[in-house]
């Protein structure tokens, strides 16, 4: 059984919108930082989007303004919002809790991943 879990995606147009979203164990989200990465075809892994262990959000540059992170704790669900969907943003999203929370550094160690879901953006 997958301790993380991604739904959401499909298939959409340009400009159109998906929401991700992910659920996984409470251990997972009170421990780890939690983020969602994507890979598309022929390219390397990259992170897409993280909430940081202060609250704050990271976004790769090519996302800021079109996407958002959020996450529910009491439900150990994360969520992408992504608007204005463009090509280049077809790729497999990963949920991911890979980092450890400040608090338990030291303690416990964070490499958690789900099984990816497809997101394809057609023009």
């Amino acid at each position: 059984q997958a301790l993380l879990s991604e739904s959401g995606g499909g298939s959409v147009q340009a400009g159109g919108s998906l929401k991700l979203s992910c659920v996984g164990t409470k251990y997972i989200f009170m421990n780890c930082e939690m983020g969602w990465y994507r890979q598309a075809p022929g390219k390397e892994r990259e992170l897409v989007s993280r909430i940081n262990s202060d609250g704050t959000t990271t976004y790769t540059d090519s996302v800021k303004g079109r996407f958002a992170i959020s996450q529910y704790s009491a439900r150990s669900e994360l969520y992408l919002q992504m608007n204005s969907l463009e090509s280049d943003d077809t790729a497999v999203y990963y949920c991911a809790g890979d980092r450890t929370q400040d608090k338990m550094a030291g303690y416990v160690r964070c490499n958690y991943w789900g099984q990816g879901t497809q997101v394809t953006v057609s023009s």
